[in-house]
């Protein structure tokens, strides 16, 4: 639910490669994927036609076939694409992540309607995102919400930070890459904690923050700690 200064609730999404998940089979669609490109270390971008509209910052439900529990997963294209993006990383011992990596234009997946709760409102906000927590603020940036947000963007490699030149171009100054074991020209040398901790923090009105357990609680304390209100921090967990 919006609030006049944010988010009030802090949605949580599961894994996306854990068992015992529920949802309800008979929602999932077949698609037929038309692209799924490597964009990182073991990270892929998945396309597929999209059907019907959504929200940036929600989520669908995928799988192969329906005796495997769907995963959930950020969608990273614009409002207005006519093709679906999904990003995601290869889980090695996964159910689901090492058999999308093999998908070819032509194969079959199924996917649900669009779901989920994390989503930004109008005014200066800060995005703050690790590995595939990119996904939905690269929504968020191709659906044209770009005036007034600030990207702070985490990975371990140079390689791992998706769509570095596209934020690089379409924020400017307000896109801050970081990374932790790699430098560059530019790249913040640390992670996305050490990045907020380290200076004032923006004017803005709320902090939007995706990727793993670890970073979205570390992050939330660091705020918290720095004087934002609870409620003025938004977050999804990539368990």
């Amino acid at each position: 639910m919006e609030a006049e200064k944010g988010l009030r609730i802090i949605p949580v999404r599961g894994s996306t490669e854990r068992t015992g998940h529920r949802f309800d089979p008979t929602r999932l669609d077949e698609v037929v994927v038309t692209a799924n490109r490597l964009v990182g270390p073991d990270t892929f971008m998945l396309s597929f036609p999209r059907s019907w509209e959504f929200v940036p910052g929600q989520s669908v439900a995928l799988t192969l076939d329906r005796e495997v529990p769907p995963r959930f997963y950020s969608i990273a294209s614009g409002t207005k694409d006519e093709q679906v993006d999904i990003l995601f990383d290869i889980v090695q011992d996964g159910l689901l992540t090492p058999r999308l990596a093999q998908m070819r234009p032509g194969d079959l997946l199924l996917c649900s309607p669009p779901f989920g709760a994390f989503r930004d409102a109008k005014g200066p906000s800060c995005w703050i995102a690790t590995g595939t927590g990119i996904a939905p603020f690269i929504s968020m940036a191709r659906s044209g919400t770009t005036e007034g947000k600030l990207l702070v963007h985490g990975s371990k490699t140079l390689e791992g930070l998706v769509e570095r030149d596209y934020f690089t171009q379409s924020l400017g100054a307000r896109y801050s890459p970081c990374c932790s074991r790699e430098k560059d020209q530019g790249v913040f040398a640390g992670r996305p904690t050490q990045w907020i901790e380290g200076r004032e923090l923006p004017p803005v009105e709320r902090y939007l923050v995706c990727g793993n357990s670890l970073m979205v609680v570390d992050m939330r304390d660091i705020l918290i700690a720095k004087g934002i209100s609870f409620d003025d921090v938004v977050a999804e967990i990539y368990f």
